[in-house]
């Protein structure tokens, strides 16, 4: 059975630095896509980063590029996601996907759809 496990969250003030990290079980995902997503309440779960299957390559929503930091560690089966500059509006609950899907454009995977794999989520709180 696939887990995808999130942990690090928590209550920060604007401006501070929190690092998420998620650990994989039941599946080696070295060769696939993943990525970390988030939902604020009452909005979409949106894309935030991810990993590229076919190169390796680090992406990133708009929103967050050159404040968050995507890194993964293959041996350990685990992605990770520093948060710097945090800000209130970052406030959601991340989610952190992988998905065992080729797909050959990097679009896909900005969508929730291109992931078969989710974890729970875990809470991020930016205090202003």
């Amino acid at each position: 059975q696939v887990q995808l496990v999130e942990s690090g969250g928590g209550l920060v003030q604007a401006g501070g630095s929190l690092r998420l990290s998620c650990t994989a079980s039941g599946r080696t995902f070295s060769n696939d896509a993943m990525g970390w997503f988030r939902q604020a309440p009452g909005k979409e779960r949106e894309f935030v980063a991810g990993f590229s299957w076919s190169d390796g390559s680090a992406y990133y929503a708009d929103s967050v590029k050159g404040r968050f930091t995507i890194s993964r560690d293959n041996a350990k089966n685990m992605v990770d996601l520093q948060m710097k500059s945090l800000k209130p509006e970052d406030t959601a609950v991340y989610y952190c996907a992988a998905s065992s899907i080729r797909y050959f454009s990097e679009r896909y995977y900005r969508g929730v759809s291109g992931y078969n794999y989710w974890g729970q989520g875990t809470q991020v709180t930016v205090s202003s």
